[in-house]
């Protein structure tokens, strides 16, 4: 009789879920999911974006950037006394733009959004050495344009320092937006009125 008692108990109090909280539980599933889902891809479509910005500005710093044509040419003004160093002088090299670059403007006078050349060497450092640009191939405006070549010319003079044999000299190119180009050249152990440096 207990058994029969006990196994009527057991079926009268049996307990189960309800279709209402099967829905409650459902919907709290969908719902975390779909935050979850709209973390995931927020935070990929930032990361996508912010890859984007990295590659356009290094695109934009590469379009910017310069290169040196030919040698890097001095020559003295004074051949009188050039065994002894170089003081009046000029200092010459040819720039074109990268593949694919864009205008750089060559305005020594500009105030703004100009390209700087920078002169150091063992004993003298001038951030802002003024020069002069003149187009060999292309039209007559301050723009270095693709497919254009400009001659650039620096006094000596304007350097602050004197070219003596065995020198070390460097040029510092920094266009507004590009790469910086360092031309590094020294000078030969005997001096000619017109040298090019290696």
């Amino acid at each position: 009789m207990n058994l029969r008692n006990l196994i009527r108990k057991a079926s009268r109090g049996e307990e189960g879920i309800t279709g209402l909280e099967t829905a409650i539980i459902l919907i709290a599933f969908v719902v975390v999911a779909t935050v979850f889902a709209f973390v995931v891809l927020t935070t990929g479509i930032f990361s996508a974006e912010r890859g984007k910005e990295t590659v356009f500005a290094g695109l934009a710093k590469a379009r910017g950037t310069m290169e040196v044509r030919g040698g890097v040419v001095v020559s003295d003004n004074d051949v009188a006394i050039v065994q002894t160093g170089i003081t009046d002088g000029t200092i010459q090299f040819s720039v074109a733009t990268t593949a694919g670059g864009e205008a750089i403007p060559l305005d020594f006078t500009a105030t703004t959004n100009r390209t700087v050349i920078a002169y150091r060497d063992a004993a003298v450092v001038t951030d802002d050495v003024e020069y002069t640009a003149t187009p060999i191939a292309g039209d007559a405006d301050s723009l270095l344009e693709p497919g254009e070549l400009f001659l650039i010319s620096i006094d000596i003079a304007d350097t602050g320092g004197a070219f003596a044999p065995n020198d070390r000299v460097t040029l510092e190119i920094q266009t507004p937006v590009g790469a910086v180009i360092d031309l590094t050249r020294s000078l030969p152990a005997q001096l000619d009125p017109v040298m090019q440096l290696h």
